[in-house]
C-alpha cells in the first residue's frame, strides 16, 4: 500500500453532484474521493496488483474481477478505475479554491452542501491524518464555520482515530458481506464497527440481492453488535437501470419484513452520466 503524504490530500477525483445513497440521499454534496483502498472487493489482491500496474482501465470503467468471474464474488467494486492508481496529492488549498471557482463555497461553509470524504477507503491511518491536518489548515484561513457538514464513507475495516472521529457529522460505513469475494477476517473488524457506534449519527448501509444477504447481514453485523435497526439501511444490488423498479421493489418488501430502513439507490452508472459525476 503506498505512503500517504499527510500534509496533502491524495485525490482521485473530486466532483459536485447529490448524494446518491443512504439516508443523505438528494442532498447537494461535494464528493472528495481518495485514492488507496484496503479491500479489492470482487479481485484478489494479485489482480488489483496487476491492474495497477498495467493502468490499462479507462477512469469509471466497470470490468468482472477474477474473483466475480471464478463466482467467488457476485459483484466487483465499480469505483476500482478511479481510486486504485489515479490518486494526485493536492494542496490542501486546492479543495478551497475549487469550491470558490465553482461558486459553492459559501453554501459548504454554511452546510448546504455537504462534504462527502469517500474513495478508495478514507479512513486509512494517512487518510485520517490529512483530512484532519486539511482542517486545522482550513481553520487557520479563518474562514471555515462550524457549520460546515462532513460525511464519510467507510468500509468499516478501519479504527477512527479521535481527531477525525470528532470533525465528522455523520458516519456512513458500508460493511462487505460475503457477495464480495473479501474474507471475514478482511471485512469484519469489531473494534471499528464499535467506535462507529459511539458517534450521535451513523448509519450502516448494504447492499443486498437476496434474502440471503438480508440474513447474513443480521448474523454477522446487526445481532452481534446490537446495532438498532434504525440506523440500518438497505438498497438494492443494481447495475442495470432496467432493473430499477423490480429490486427496488425487492428491498422495500425486504424492509416490511426485516423492519431497516430500505432505499432505492440513485448511484448508478445512468444517474451518474445524467449528473457528469
Amino acid at each position: 500500500m503506498s505512503k500517504i503524504d499527510p500534509n496533502k490530500l491524495l485525490i482521485s477525483s473530486d466532483f459536485y453532484s447529490v448524494q446518491g445513497e443512504g439516508i443523505s440521499s438528494g442532498v447537494p454534496s461535494y464528493f472528495v474521493r481518495l485514492g488507496i483502498c484496503n479491500l479489492t472487493c470482487g479481485m484478489s489482491r494479485a489482480f488489483a496488483n496487476k491492474l495497477a500496474k498495467e493502468q490499462s482501465l479507462e477512469d469509471g470503467e466497470i470490468f468482472v474481477g477474477d474473483l466475480h468471474a471464478e463466482g467467488k464474488a457476485t459483484w466487483t467494486c465499480d469505483s476500482t478505475s478511479q481510486w486504485l492508481w489515479r490518486g494526485e496529492d493536492k494542496e490542501f488549498q486546492y479543495l478551497i479554491d475549487r469550491w470558490k471557482e465553482q461558486g459553492i463555497y459559501d453554501d459548504i461553509l454554511n452546510g448546504n452542501i455537504h462534504i462527502i470524504w469517500t474513495g478508495g477507503e478514507p479512513t486509512i491511518k494517512g487518510h485520517q491524518d490529512a483530512i484532519c491536518n486539511f482542517f486545522k489548515y482550513w481553520n487557520l484561513t479563518g474562514e471555515h464555520s462550524w457549520q460546515v457538514y462532513n460525511e464519510i464513507e467507510t468500509n468499516g475495516t478501519v479504527y477512527i482515530d479521535e481527531p477525525l472521529f470528532m470533525n465528522i457529522n455523520q458516519i456512513n460505513c458500508s460493511p462487505k458481506l460475503a457477495n464480495s469475494g473479501m474474507t471475514e477476517k478482511q471485512r469484519i473488524n469489531p473494534e471499528a464497527i464499535k467506535r462507529i457506534m459511539q458517534h450521535n449519527n451513523y448509519q450502516f448501509k448494504f447492499v443486498i440481492s437476496t434474502e440471503d444477504d438480508v440474513k447474513e447481514l443480521f448474523r454477522d453485523f446487526v445481532e452481534p453488535f446490537n446495532i438498532p435497526l434504525k440506523n440500518v439501511v438497505c438498497m438494492p444490488g443494481l447495475d442495470d437501470q432496467d432493473d430499477f423498479h423490480e429490486r427496488t421493489n425487492f428491498v422495500l418488501e425486504m424492509a416490511k419484513i426485516y423492519k431497516f430502513r430500505g432505499l432505492t439507490r440513485l448511484h448508478i452508472s445512468a444517474w451518474n452520466k445524467t449528473l457528469n459525476v
